[in-house]
């Protein structure tokens, strides 16, 4: 495929210069960024749903509804993990002590240095993520 949409979750207030978020179902909002032929075609910013508002697949449905491809994350529960799947999102990870600045994120995935999740990397319950307090 030589376009692809990118959700990385974000705080605010998004875009290429900003922050990621830890964790995506908390997060402010998504920086949305469109990659054509590996290289940046377009960037947006989608606020994210209230956490109770379909609880954590709702993040899911609205990225799915955004035209969203994969999403870059350091930590998701595996409800939402096997939600996207179930949608056809890839979800890749990047350690939370990588890039913190959005379009570094986003080279790292142009690149393939990130690798996909599968469902053991999955947090298992609130405040315990691949060994980090949240």
């Amino acid at each position: 495929m030589d376009k692809k949409r990118i959700a990385v979750p974000s705080n605010h207030p998004g875009g290429l210069t900003g922050e990621r978020s830890e964790h995506f179902g908390h997060c402010d909002l998504f920086t949305l960024v469109d990659i054509e032929h590996g290289k940046i075609s377009a960037v947006d910013t989608l606020i994210n749903e209230a956490h109770g508002a379909g609880g954590c697949m709702g993040p899911v449905h609205l990225l799915r509804q955004h035209g969203v491809d994969a999403i870059v994350v350091a930590g998701i529960g595996a409800r939402p993990l096997q939600g996207f799947a179930e949608q056809g999102i890839n979800v890749h990870f990047a350690v939370r002590q990588a890039e913190q600045r959005i379009e570094d994120l986003v080279r790292d995935f142009i690149a393939d240095r990130l690798p996909r999740m599968d469902p053991s990397q999955a947090c298992q319950a609130h405040g315990k993520c691949h060994g980090h307090a949240h």
